[in-house]
């Protein structure tokens, strides 16, 4: 009786250890997410979703009709025409970056937090404010990651990365 009290204490602990380190986990990733929007921030970085060709078309696709049919009084109308047009059919792709990662998936979150965790390597901190002191403070490790961000936002979102001046 005694030996099965002292294995179900035994599993009791660790398991509780078990769980600690998946909210230790949780948090970690949480901690990288939020560094990545930090660092978005502060080039101020947005995306556009695929889809902002369409706008380019409109405009331009327009521009073209209006010149074939008006002449430059038509290239001038059908430009502004069609960039109304392109405005309202991309209207709510360009986002920015720090909205995108706060809506990535859990899957996709554990994938940049992989390809970042690749540059961090084993750096240790204890909450966001460290982990962002110590990437901040470093120029190098900081455009590592913002290098890393970007190519991950480019080839697995497929999105356009744009600066705001």
């Amino acid at each position: 009786m005694v030996q099965l009290q002292f294995i179900i204490l035994l599993l009791t602990i660790d398991y509780a250890k078990s769980m600690n380190l998946i909210h230790s986990m949780s948090h970690r990733i949480d901690d990288v997410m939020k560094l990545c929007c930090e660092l978005s921030t502060n080039h101020q970085i947005q995306t556009t979703v695929k889809g902002s060709g369409k706008g380019a078309a409109a405009a331009g696709g327009l521009a073209f009709a209006g010149g074939l049919v008006g002449g430059p009084l038509g290239i001038a109308v059908g430009g502004a025409v069609g960039g109304l047009l392109g405005c309202w059919l991309t209207s709510g792709q360009f986002k920015p970056l720090p909205q995108i990662i706060m809506e990535l998936s859990p899957q996709q979150q554990q994938k940049l937090y992989g390809d970042l965790m690749a540059i961090l390597g084993d750096i240790q901190w204890t909450d966001l404010v460290q982990l962002t002191a110590l990437v901040m403070g470093n120029a190098a490790l900081k455009q590592q990651l913002t290098g890393a961000l970007l190519g991950y936002i480019t080839k697995e979102l497929q999105a356009e990365v744009h600066y705001v001046d």
